[in-house]
């Protein structure tokens, strides 16, 4: 069966997101504004699910349409061939959101929606009523500027929870940015990294899983799994293949700075479930004691700010640190995450390179220094 599917991801990442699909071997990758579409089936969508770094969730784009009327959207909804996905007693909630639209209510489009797929439903299987006790198929739909896309989720639990974090920090980062700061950071399995703030450690991890080549879903379930349209080896194959593809010979070595001892231990602790506790060495020290280390090292952080654990003064006073610290030097590379414009200013050079993300719903802007 092929399938269309969408990879939802943050804005800013678009082009990451579809080379490292165009890497998997999945076919027919194109990026588009906030995700990237490929085309595969059911093998390739365990592969996507188990093996992404930074999309945020594999879903499949089951319709396109234009709706300005509920007749519309129900008539274009219920075009679809549900009975290829969800069988007579599977759940199919639904959820969405309307932007710039003739339909702008979600509860109603909500409602619509879900009319129009139990109509089908009803005709294919001879039923009046559906229990809804089985496996759960997540609808998602999304009218923007009277567009339709109508969508099926296949991840369940967004991408960025790999299953390690049980614990965090009062702010952490979102684990798919900093699997993209690590590959903006070039991060390879001979490299030395630190995060002279590293809370509880996504950065150093993730880094050090994009180093040994673990794939971020391996040890987690996902919501496709348990239904009967989905072929019973396909994430089994999926996942063998990731666990075959871990790199275990490799120099790789990671530390983690951080003034708060009980970040340091939730860190500590996630570094264990992740896999790569005997690459990281984690550590009290405060950033006005950091010193680069000698030859090469790669340097990824994300500072606290404003709206994340500091007030503004003292955060702008930290990028003033950071200037000091982080020397111009031959094999030191510096990759930072803010939110502030002046960062620049405050950290004392203009960036070699920058890129603007969304950490949340917050306009970051990644900076890079390097020789």
């Amino acid at each position: 069966m092929n399938l269309t599917f969408c990879a939802p991801c943050i804005f800013g990442l678009e082009g990451i997101c579809a080379n490292e699909l165009k890497f998997l071997g999945l076919k027919n990758v194109r990026a588009e504004n906030g995700r990237v579409l490929f085309e595969g089936d059911f093998y390739d969508l365990a592969k996507a699910n188990i093996c992404s770094r930074y999309a945020e969730r594999i879903q499949i784009l089951l319709a396109e349409f234009r709706a300005k009327t509920f007749d519309e959207l129900f008539e274009g909804v219920r075009a679809v061939e549900w009975e290829r996905f969800i069988g007579m007693s599977d759940a199919f909630p639904v959820k969405g959101s309307c932007l710039s639209s003739a339909l702008m209510s979600v509860p109603d489009c909500q409602k619509i929606v879900k009319k129009a797929v139990v109509s089908r439903l009803s005709d294919r299987y001879m039923l009046s009523w559906f229990e809804e006790t089985g496996a759960v198929h997540q609808i998602q739909f999304l009218i923007i500027k009277d567009k339709v896309s109508v969508l099926l989720d296949t991840s369940g639990a967004g991408l960025h929870k790999r299953g390690y974090r049980a614990e965090s920090n009062e702010a952490p980062i979102k684990e798919t940015l900093a699997a993209a700061m690590a590959e903006l950071a070039r991060v390879r399995p001979n490299h030395f990294v630190t995060d002279p703030m590293c809370g509880s450690g996504t950065i150093v991890i993730e880094a050090a899983m994009k180093a040994k080549n673990i794939a971020p879903g391996l040890n987690r379930y996902f919501a496709a799994e348990r239904w009967s349209c989905v072929p019973a080896d396909a994430f089994e194959q999926a996942r063998e293949e990731a666990k075959a593809a871990v790199r275990q010979d490799i120099s790789f070595r990671a530390e983690g700075y951080d003034i708060d001892d009980a970040a340091l231990e939730t860190a500590a602790r996630n570094a264990e479930i992740a896999g790569v506790a005997d690459l990281i060495r984690f550590e009290h020290r405060d950033l006005r004691d950091f010193k680069p280390a000698e030859g090469y090292q790669t340097v990824i952080t994300n500072p606290p700010y404003g709206e994340r654990l500091l007030s503004i003064e003292e955060a702008e006073s930290l990028y003033r640190v950071m200037g000091e610290r982080f020397i111009r030097e031959k094999g030191k590379s510096y990759t930072v995450i803010s939110p502030d414009d002046d960062f620049e200013k405050l950290f004392g050079r203009r960036a070699d390179k920058r890129r603007k993300v969304y950490n949340g719903t917050l306009k970051c802007q990644i900076y890079q220094y390097f020789l």
